[in-house]
């Protein structure tokens, strides 16, 4: 296949359809890619054809894209994933492998990575590196704020955009701009009769019904023994985390290096400089 042409690829795991993008040759040594929250695949459309010396397989992650919704009785938690993810990679016949996440993707990353480090060669996140902690006593607080946004999520309805320029002037509010929210569009943008649709699964916008506590991160980020590169955006959301000095504090072996743009620098025009540096760090 083309080495800049993306594949569409499926996956069913756990009666669950996963779809994704690949790129690259299959020969080539593999990478898994993660996208963010509300985003998918498309999310490395600009940056995975620019990583040549690999092949890329990048997931629509549940609820988003065009891969399954959970079920009614299930959850979004961070973790949730990990076990389509994990039957994903066993389909593909990975052993190991290459691990890349932006934002919420970065921070099931490094879950991942911290659950088989011995089976991923290189960890790099894109503007994130864990979920956002919270103390133990919140833990109720929390739980009543997921017992109450569960049942408004199942009742809730996607907005109905007249036109696809107000659908996607929606996406472009934040730090997304308009080609980055178009590539996004082709798999997250539905046609409805009277309109268009963002189609990711609304319980996605509620709260989580636990949190994982500072010491509970802190063993994520202490059971990352592969090499692990820190790519963050001059402009982007890590910052408000101060997640940068814990991460240096407990992961072994971590670099690190601020990059021009925003949030989704790796769609916009510092994508060619983040593909160097990752390449540059896969190979060392």
């Amino acid at each position: 296949m083309s080495e800049r042409t993306a594949q569409q690829e499926s996956w069913v795991v756990n009666g669950l359809c996963i779809e994704g993008l690949c790129w690259g040759d299959v020969g080539k040594p593999p990478l898994l890619a993660l996208h963010g929250w509300l985003d998918n695949a498309a999310s490395f459309a600009v940056l995975a054809p620019l990583l040549v010396e690999y092949h890329i397989v990048a997931l629509d992650l549940t609820g988003h894209g065009k891969s399954s919704r959970r079920s009614e009785d299930a959850s979004y938690q961070i973790w949730d994933d990990l076990p389509e993810i994990m039957g994903v990679i066993k389909q593909l016949g990975w052993n190991d492998f290459e691990l890349m996440g932006h934002s919420r993707g970065a921070m099931i990353s490094s879950i991942l990575a911290s659950v088989i480090p011995d089976r991923v060669n290189h960890l790099v996140l894109l503007d994130a590196v864990a979920p956002q902690a919270i103390a133990e006593s919140e833990f109720s607080n929390q739980l009543a704020k997921f017992l109450k946004d569960k049942p408004r999520g199942l009742l809730r309805e996607g907005r109905l955009y007249p036109t696809m320029d107000e659908a996607l002037a929606a996406r472009t509010k934040g730090d997304l701009n308009l080609e980055a929210a178009q590539l996004l569009a082709q798999r997250s943008l539905q046609r409805r009769d009277e309109g268009y649709m963002w189609i990711s699964d609304p319980r996605l916008f509620g709260a989580s019904a636990v949190k994982l506590t500072h010491g509970q991160n802190r063993a994520i980020l202490e059971n990352l023994s592969m090499p692990t590169l820190l790519l963050q955006a001059e402009n982007g959301l890590a910052h408000a985390f101060d997640i940068r000095a814990e991460a240096e504090r407990h992961i072994s072996n971590f670099s690190t290096e601020v990059v021009q743009g925003g949030h989704h620098f790796h769609m916009e025009e510092a994508a060619a400089t983040v593909a160097t540096r990752i390449s540059r760090f896969l190979a060392s």
